[in-house]
């Protein structure tokens, strides 16, 4: 919903995750609201992400830590056959399908994906 920095401190602000405001319920197209009125009283509403860390309805929600450093995930990536639809020890093409497999094995040269 795009809401408007001053939206926080405005008089019919409705403080919900699903709401912007009584008036404007999914918030306003431009950039300035014909009908903000400043709420005397209120103060401005911080918005602080931590690193490692993202809001999501409200909740502060914890990244969960990689297992795999960022070698091993460009490596995943280049060679993998669901990135690359090909076996990584013969090239051979592994064809997708539909459920996406959980286990990609080469049939042909008797490749077995042990990254899972």
């Amino acid at each position: 919903m795009p809401k408007l920095p001053e939206c926080d401190r405005c008089l019919l602000y409705a403080h919900n995750s699903h709401l912007i405001c009584a008036v404007h319920p999914t918030g306003v197209d431009e950039d300035e609201c014909p009908d903000f009125r400043i709420n005397p009283d209120a103060a401005p509403e911080e918005v602080w992400e931590p690193i490692g860390a993202s809001y999501y309805n409200g909740e502060l929600i914890l990244q969960p830590e990689q297992r795999w450093s960022q070698a091993e995930q460009l490596q995943l990536l280049d060679r993998h056959p669901m990135f690359t639809g090909r076996c990584p020890e013969c090239e051979m093409p592994i064809l997708p399908t539909y459920p996406p497999l959980v286990h990609w094995d080469c049939a042909h040269c008797g490749w077995k994906d042990d990254w899972v």
